[in-house]
């Protein structure tokens, strides 16, 4: 068996053209699927952003809540009637919608993210919004996501060089006191941080005790899941009670079932497969069958079906490797252009670099034995 590697590896570099364009074909195969799942994990990732950076062990949300993009309001008594539970040391409230920013250097109008909270409670994990607590209890004040896409205007250049930053939100009066970082996701592109009674100036439509989000913050040393069940059973149902990382899985799955996104994605890795798996079936068979002599005289020789076919799963398996190469090293740089194009959290990660081999390599043994085939119809009295 490993006498025939070398074997293999000559059959393949005999012809360079065919063997650049096979590699070219599953890099490109290798490069499609790298992207579909990278845009994939990009989005579960933006999409749950705001969820990572809650402060809280548990969550409350309206039962009919579909996302974060779609959340529906309760009555903060349903919040406050968690204070009666041992184990529950504080509850905080969030409020969150969609306003139309004006972008104060060309006047333009885009939605943004509105997330409001008390500023008396710590809500948030971002270390800017405990250091301007007293500025955002003044009304107008908000503090404006840095990573924001730049079709807001260059807020944070302009306010990092200590200019002042006032433009329209909602067809309100907002100044910028401070900044954040969160990026956008694939629901909106920036983000606004400001307090309760700012948010329902700019929503008068909305009331203070109708709140999107409750966040629940246990005692030390506190069974979680214990106390989630307890609180659940007592409630009614018209809120759902999640841990931190339930509320996390719980946007992560809404995008993934609930809309078409992640099944376009998931339909592009399979895309990506077929077609490299096309592409290496194509060179296999076109190698065995301008080489079929040379294996019926191997057949003549007295080698045996099982060691020609390893042969050609050797050749598929040379493919996938070397292909994989400059597929994953192409990538990286796609990945980098992606990130600085679109701000989105899209990064290499060894799972998926580990996932991509594999199902590389399994593209390329199913073609070869495909291909193989071909290899048996090689006979001796053919040839002599």
């Amino acid at each position: 068996m490993l006498l025939s590697i070398p074997l293999a590896w000559l059959q393949l570099s005999r012809e360079k053209i065919r063997l650049l364009i096979a590699l070219a074909g599953i890099a490109f195969a290798v490069i499609l699927m790298f992207m579909q799942l990278g845009f994939q994990a990009a989005l579960y990732d933006s999409a749950t952003r705001l969820h990572q950076n809650l402060e809280g062990d548990l969550v409350l949300i309206s039962a009919r809540s579909k996302s974060l993009g779609y959340t529906r309001t309760f009555s903060w008594r349903r919040l406050y009637q968690v204070l009666s539970f041992e184990g529950v040391e504080s509850i905080s409230s969030i409020y969150v919608g969609f306003k139309d920013w004006r972008n104060p250097d060309t006047g333009s109008f885009r939605a943004i993210y509105v997330y409001g909270f008390e500023p008396g409670n710590s809500v948030f994990k971002f270390p800017e919004v405990d250091q301007n607590l007293d500025k955002l209890q003044l009304s107008e004040n908000i503090l404006f996501d840095r990573a924001s896409r730049s079709e807001y205007g260059a807020i944070a250049d302009t306010f990092e060089q200590s200019e002042p930053v006032a433009t329209e939100l909602g067809g309100k009066r907002v100044t910028v006191v401070g900044l954040f970082t969160l990026g956008p996701s694939f629901g909106a592109d920036g983000n606004i941080i400001l307090s309760d009674l700012n948010f329902l100036r700019l929503f008068p439509d909305r009331q203070l005790g109708n709140i999107d989000i409750g966040l629940i913050q246990l005692k030390p040393n506190v069974e979680v899941q214990t106390v989630r069940q307890q609180i659940e059973d007592s409630l009614p149902t018209d809120v759902k009670v999640l841990t931190r990382e339930g509320f996390i899985e719980f946007e992560k799955n809404y995008w993934q079932a609930s809309t078409s996104i992640g099944f376009i994605f998931s339909l592009g890795v399979g895309m990506g497969f077929i077609v490299g798996t096309v592409i290496v079936y194509q060179i296999l068979y076109s190698d065995v069958s301008d080489h079929l002599a040379e294996y019926a005289t191997l057949k003549a020789m007295g080698y045996k079906n099982l060691y020609l076919e390893s042969v050609v799963i050797q050749e598929a398996l040379i493919l996938a490797t070397l292909g994989f190469i400059p597929g994953f090293a192409l990538s990286l740089g796609l990945y980098d252009l992606t990130k600085n194009a679109t701000f989105l959290p899209i990064r290499m990660e060894f799972d998926r670099a580990l996932v991509i081999f594999a199902l590389t390599i399994l593209m390329c043994t199913i073609s070869g034995l495909v291909a193989v085939r071909r290899l048996r119809q090689a006979d001796p009295a053919d040839i002599f």
